[in-house]
């Protein structure tokens, strides 16, 4: 595609993700307008889009500020109320970014929020706070029979999909993965490469379908390792993945 897809560092652990090209960029999920401009101002670039993935504040509180100062649309979910939005977007649609020559097809992923989406193209899904590395987001406004359906959606994907997620939560994430799966060697070799990269301050992001294939435990709820591991943490049998993964997911709200 020959653009650069940089994430830009954020509050405690987001990433706003923008995506760059000769003259311009686009960004997703700016919870800070300062980072943002910051880095434009860098690259000698100017804002072609905003693109929100749900209204949590912590992922468009930037967007009005700089639609503002660049003149620039707003994409994000119809589904949700989000003032700075100008194009409201359901699957089907898409965002088109005329000055990168690019678009991204809309995904419809609710479960962390009612309305959330996710932006795909050029082998890269821009999925906020739906999938992680090694881990999916809590259920804020959805279920887990919604939250199983959109990570479904997200499996369907090409395994060398970049995931484009929200928040640096992957060594966290892989401690919990390595309790339900203690044998599973790709949980422990990235583990040490994820705990290498942020000793060094990088990011372990963006991550691969097919890596999350091998080790994201809530893209795992049919293997074997995982049920008995749901199900001895239970005390009962568990029937079915959308079971399963209502436990391991409650499981990894208090898990420390």
């Amino acid at each position: 595609m020959g653009h650069e897809l940089i994430p830009l560092p954020a509050f405690r652990d987001n990433y706003i993700w923008l995506l760059a090209g000769d003259k311009s960029a686009i960004v997703v999920d700016p919870g800070d307008a300062v980072p943002v401009r910051m880095a434009l101002e860098q690259r000698h670039l100017s804002l072609a889009a905003v693109l929100i993935t749900h209204h949590h504040a912590d992922h468009m509180g930037g967007a009005a500020a700089l639609a503002l100062q660049y003149g620039c649309p707003v994409f994000g979910p119809a589904g949700e109320v989000i003032d700075a939005v100008t194009e409201p977007l359901r699957e089907g649609q898409q965002a088109d970014i005329p000055q990168l020559e690019t678009c991204f097809k809309v995904l419809e992923i609710p479960g962390h929020t009612a309305g959330h989406i996710a932006y795909y193209g050029h082998n890269i899904v821009f999925c906020g706070d739906t999938l992680f590395s090694a881990g999916c987001g809590r259920l804020f406004e959805g279920t887990a029979a919604q939250m199983c359906r959109s990570l479904a959606k997200l499996m369907a994907l090409p395994d060398s999909t970049a995931i484009c997620c929200g928040h640096e939560y992957t060594v966290a994430n892989l401690r919990f993965a390595r309790a339900l799966e203690p044998g599973n060697r790709d949980i422990l070799d990235y583990a040490a490469e994820a705990a290498e990269l942020r000793s060094r301050d990088l990011p372990t992001l963006p991550s691969t379908l097919g890596r999350e294939r091998c080790l994201n435990p809530f893209l795992r709820c049919g293997e074997s390792a995982v049920v008995t591991a749901a199900q001895r943490h239970a005390g009962h049998e568990l029937h079915g993945q959308i079971e399963v993964f209502t436990v391991i997911r409650s499981w990894k709200d208090t898990f420390t």
